[in-house]
């Protein structure tokens, strides 16, 4: 792995609804997250400040980057060291204190991914691979908070 990568995305605030912002309860926090060739992300601001519960919030995806980066980095290396995962289902959750002086920020996310791996698969390297998994992952190489995992590996009946 060499190279830098770009990303570009637009964010499109859809939430005018009249008046602009001549208010903090005038206007909506509804916007559109876009970009070339992917489907429209529908996304407000969390509930607690005056967002659309149906839509995904900037926090949301923070931690649905988290462990969809740990996810496709554990697969990976499953799949190099010979683990078959047949399913990976993570209950990810991030938690946001706020501040008054700076507005907010996590002060951490946790991983509690349970992979189910081919019956006679070996669960001690499987569980360990977490751990390399974190270590690669580029979204929690990005991040100023701890990233924990909480790991549970069956085997297929």
């Amino acid at each position: 792995m060499n190279g830098e990568h770009s990303y570009h995305v637009t964010v499109e605030w859809t939430g005018n609804t009249g008046t602009g912002t001549s208010s903090y309860a005038a206007y909506s926090r509804d916007h559109l997250i876009r970009a070339q060739g992917k489907p429209d992300v529908a996304g407000s601001s969390d509930p607690a400040f005056r967002g659309d519960p149906a839509r995904w919030n900037p926090e949301d995806m923070l931690v649905a980057s988290l462990s969809a980066c740990h996810k496709l980095w554990y697969l990976h290396l499953c799949a190099v060291e010979g683990v078959t995962v047949l399913a990976y289902r993570d209950e990810a959750e991030g938690v946001m204190a706020e501040d008054r002086e700076r507005g907010g920020a996590f002060s951490r996310v946790t991983l509690r991914p349970v992979v189910t791996i081919a019956a006679g698969g070996d669960a001690a390297l499987a569980e360990e691979l977490h751990g390399r998994a974190h270590h690669f992952c580029f979204i929690a190489n990005s991040v100023n908070f701890p990233v924990l995992c909480e790991p549970r590996v069956a085997h297929a009946d």
